[in-house]
């Protein structure tokens, strides 16, 4: 919900997990949120950062490592693994 001003006002916004596109609940206390920040072609950290959410189904389900090689191939920020 927006205010007059266009500032959002709810006090919870609930994430989407980035594997599967499902709405992680308040409850999902094994869901985490990684950065993964950027570098450049010296291997430098640039200051940007990707952000990826993962859901508690999908690491009880060990497919964690996996969405996230694909999550980051996707982003372009790693070559195919």
């Amino acid at each position: 919900m927006m205010n007059e001003e266009g500032e959002k006002v709810d006090l919870y916004v609930p994430r989407k997990c980035s594997a599967t596109n499902r709405l992680i609940p308040a409850q999902d206390h094994a869901s985490v949120q990684i950065n993964v920040g950027h570098v450049d072609a010296s291997g430098l950290y640039t200051g940007e950062f990707t952000t990826f959410a993962l859901s508690g189904y999908v690491r009880s389900q060990g497919e964690s490592d996996a969405a996230m090689n694909r999550l980051s191939v996707k982003a372009g920020l790693s070559k195919n693994i």
